[in-house]
């Protein structure tokens, strides 16, 4: 690379990473330009004046130690956007990421390719939750149980984890192959905060947990996630240890999750299956047992107590549809677990971890008991295995405002979708920030010539029956004139299954375009074959509006069935609309319009992922159109053409479909059995 010399130690999965290179430092729009570091050490790197001009505002930002809020568009290249001001600022940075995915991508392939072109030395860390890193010890202890079952013959995905085991450095599971965190096995060899033996564990010398901490303590930049980095934040609010150290500055990318996964961690939930955890703990500690089973019993009763006045039906519920004494049942079971805690605390003192335990049991049972309900809404999850109880507040800014005010440092919030058209407000003002500084970066992808909206005209409105039959009526003459390559999102799992079964019932045994509905497969698998397929039609809801990434010709074709608007009836919703109209807001100007505007966005940004991407998308709901809140969400989406006609749209498709597919007689049948099979 130009006369530098770069290296890449050994082992550089879960270890902390050093690049080492000598590099003379160079301004921005060098390292970004024509014939610069980045180009010459990426192949696939083309300079773009969209990432330059983002790079260089977070730069500033990192330089101030100030709030700094960034929409970049699809294809802006943000990651390394903010990945190389990172590494030149040479100070301790934090990158949180939206997934776990993201997290090691960034681990194993950004970062090493653009520390090294850049020569900028760096020692790097991976740190995920405990959940995603093996336990030395709960992996004795599911053997000791195997050989004691006596099956006669061995589990095969526990004796590859455990020949694994005694390779790996990090102790991520993510590095067995094969092993999903679905998997049953992994809850056995994992551990929580609840059942962790800390520091008196005998493995605790080559605790993965520990070490992972340890190096993230030593590195300058450490890759967490948001899960992660919520909960940190939230235990050193309550005076717990610094896991992730002090830091120069925080990059948050995929940022518009963050109010909700805010909301979630300021909230409160205690679950039957926590306590009964807590209590099987105890009956095994012989002298805990012994000095606290009259209040072991206690707990007991107060959950038979709470479970005997929850309705039967499955599901979530709102507080104010069950029994009317759940508020004082609530009470007593935190008074019990509180009385619980202090038989254990005057134990022993090998009884106080659980006495802490029960201790915050009690504390977030009595928060649930006793909130006011302007402050948050209750609700209460009933399953085949108990229930859960929940608490979340509608309004985190004061307190997470108060976080960041409390770390003097650069924090960057970045993701594609953060403002409703040119107002950043209603992201800012959820999380407290609304002096930050905002940037909207639009993609250098040129949707005018990429691209087609094409609003249907004459279906009925959405609330009409039978809309998702005339809607899917729409919607075949496009499938067939792309050739497949299509989504169609959905906003309810009850639409997504009508419209499955609706497809089926038309195409019959032998479908024109293998059919992938969500739920019938693993999400990743989903993606994986839809993919390869290139010409199928995949169905799905929620969870494939957003972060799925299908390049090329495999997609040229989103069909949105109506517009996300979150249904009024969902109790949180209903809680939250509530709460606006007691403050004086207004619910659908407030929240209901611009939530849906940027689920919208997300939908409609399914569909160009690169240079190279042609395609329609096809927005279903009449209401865009007729209704005075259709320009706002339209002025949210990219500067696409738009069209009525379908035949214009019908023309589009077929002049970038690619051509006609092989014999499907090669192809395996689109059934469901082939869908959810193994890989």
């Amino acid at each position: 690379m130009n006369g530098d010399r770069f290296t890449v130690p050994a082992g550089w999965a879960g270890m902390p990473r050093v690049i080492r290179a000598r590099s003379p430092m160079l301004p921005l729009d060098d390292i970004f330009g024509a014939d610069g570091p980045l180009e010459r050490a990426l192949p696939d790197f083309t300079p773009r004046r969209q990432q330059l001009r983002m790079a260089e505002r977070v730069s500033r930002a990192l330089e101030a130690r100030e709030p700094l809020v960034v929409e970049a568009g699809t294809g802006t290249g943000k990651t390394f956007a903010y990945l190389v001001p990172a590494l030149l600022s040479g100070g301790r940075v934090l990158i949180s990421t939206g997934t776990r995915t993201l997290q090691d991508q960034l681990y194993s392939k950004d970062l090493p390719l653009v520390a090294a072109a850049l020569g900028r030395p760096a020692r790097v860390a991976l740190l995920k939750g405990r959940a995603n890193y093996l336990c030395r010890h709960r992996l004795e202890g599911a053997l000791v149980q195997l050989a004691m079952a006596d099956f006669g013959r061995r589990d095969p995905w526990l004796a590859r984890v455990e020949q694994w085991a005694r390779i790996t450095r990090t102790g991520d599971l993510a590095e067995v192959p094969g092993l999903s965190d679905s998997h049953p096995l992994w809850l056995e060899v994992t551990s929580t905060r609840d059942n962790c033996l800390g520091t008196s564990c005998e493995e605790f010398a080559r605790c993965h947990v520990a070490a992972a901490r340890r190096q993230a303590q030593e590195a300058d930049i450490v890759i967490v996630n948001h899960h992660l980095l919520l909960a940190d934040l939230a235990l050193k609010e309550d005076g717990f240890g610094d896991l992730l150290g002090s830091a120069d500055a925080l990059i948050l990318d995929e940022a518009h999750q963050l109010p909700d996964l805010a909301t979630e961690f300021f909230g409160a939930n205690v679950g039957h299956r926590r306590i009964e955890s807590l209590l099987e703990a105890v009956r095994r500690e012989r002298a805990a047992a012994a000095a606290a089973q009259s209040a072991v019993e206690a707990v007991e009763e107060a959950v038979r107590e709470i479970a005997h006045r929850l309705p039967r039906a499955l599901g979530r519920l709102a507080w104010e549809e069950c029994d009317a004494t759940l508020g004082r049942c609530t009470a007593e079971l935190a008074h019990a677990l509180d009385a619980l805690r202090g038989e254990l605390e005057a134990a022993d003192a090998g009884s106080s971890a659980l006495g802490a335990r029960a201790g915050e049991l009690a504390a977030h049972t009595e928060r649930i008991a006793a909130v006011d309900e302007l402050d948050g809404m209750r609700s209460v999850e009933v399953s085949s295995r108990g229930f859960t109880l929940h608490l979340l507040p509608f309004d985190i800014a004061d307190r997470f405002r108060a976080l960041i005010e409390a770390r003097p440092c650069a924090w960057v919030f970045t993701s594609a979708t953060l403002s409703v058209g040119e107002d950043f407000s209603h992201f800012t003002a959820r999380l407290g920030i609304a002096e930050a500084a905002t940037v909207k970066v639009d993609s250098p992808f040129d949707y005018e010539r990429q691209s087609l909206l094409y609003l249907p005209s004459g279906l009925p409105q959405p609330a009409a029956p039978g809309y998702v039959r005339s809607m899917l009526d729409a919607a075949l003459p496009l499938i067939e004139a792309s050739r497949g390559g299509a989504f169609v999102l959905f906003t309810s799992h009850r639409a997504l299954a009508e419209g499955a079964m609706r497809l089926r019932q038309l195409w019959g045994a032998s479908p024109p375009y293998r059919l992938y509905v969500q739920g019938e497969a693993p999400r990743e698998r989903l993606l994986q074959d839809f993919r390869a397929d290139g010409d199928g039609v995949l169905l799905g809801t929620a969870s494939f509006w957003e972060g799925v990434d299908v390049k090329g010709a495999a997609l040229r074709l989103v069909i949105i069935e109506k517009l996300p608007f979150a249904s009024p009836d969902e109790p949180l919703v209903k809680a939250r609309i509530d709460y606006i109209q007691s403050q004086g807001g207004n619910p659908f100007r407030d929240f209901q319009l611009p939530e849906a505007a940027l689920a919208l966005k997300q939908g409609v940004g399914r569909l160009i992922r690169s240079e190279s991407d042609y395609g329609v998308v096809a927005l279903c709901d009449r209401r865009i159109l007729e209704r005075s809140y259709g320009r706002v969400l339209l002025s949210a989406l990219p500067a696409m053409p738009r069209t009525r006609d379908p035949q214009e749209a019908l023309s589009f498709l077929r002049r970038h479909a690619p051509p006609p597919a092989r014999s499907r007689a090669t192809a395996a049948p689109a059934t469901r059995e082939t869908l959810a099979g193994g890989s």
